[in-house]
Parts: structure tokens; sequence; C-alpha cells
């Protein structure tokens, strides 16, 4: 459980929620099929990195991570596979 302490009125109300079960997923099959192809794609984690990110960085990540399902490290993961093997791609 992450600390009440860090989290803003937002966020201290989605984890209340999520622990009250009164949140539902709404990915559809084909939305956790492609997460699931990325979290593959990412390969086999032999290596450990630490970097050092600001403060809202993070919690960014970390509520992009909890709209889609994923544990926030593995979307950081995704994203850098995704950068190195020439897949991300700017929006517009």
């Amino acid at each position: 459980m992450v600390p009440e302490h860090t989290l803003d009125a937002y966020e201290t109300e989605v984890l209340r929620a999520y622990e009250a079960g009164e949140l539902a997923s709404v990915a559809t099959k084909e939305e956790l099929e492609k997460l699931r192809s990325a979290a593959r794609a990412t390969g086999r984690k032999d290596r450990r990195v630490n970097i050092r990110l600001s403060s809202a960085d993070v919690r960014d990540i970390q509520a992009l991570a909890l709209r889609e399902g994923i544990p926030y490290q593995t979307l950081i993961a995704s994203i850098l596979h995704k950068y190195v093997t020439g897949r991300l791609v700017e929006g517009g």
C-alpha cells in the first residue's frame, strides 16, 4: 500500500475507491491484448537500472499506468523498449 501522506486529494480518493472495490476495468479485450503484447515485447528483464526522475514525472507516469491497469515500472520499460526499437512515435 502507498503511504497516504504521499498522495494528493485526487489520488487518495482513487485509492479509497479502489480499496472499496468501487472501480471496474473499462479496458476492451483488444486493449488488454495490446498491453499484454507490449509487456511481452519488453523481453526478459535481466538487468536492473536505477534512474532519477522528478517527482512530478513519476506521479504522471503512475497515473498513466493506473489508467492502463499496469505497474508503472512496466510502463517505463515498455516506453524505453519502444523508443530503442524505433516504435515510439510522437503524437500530434
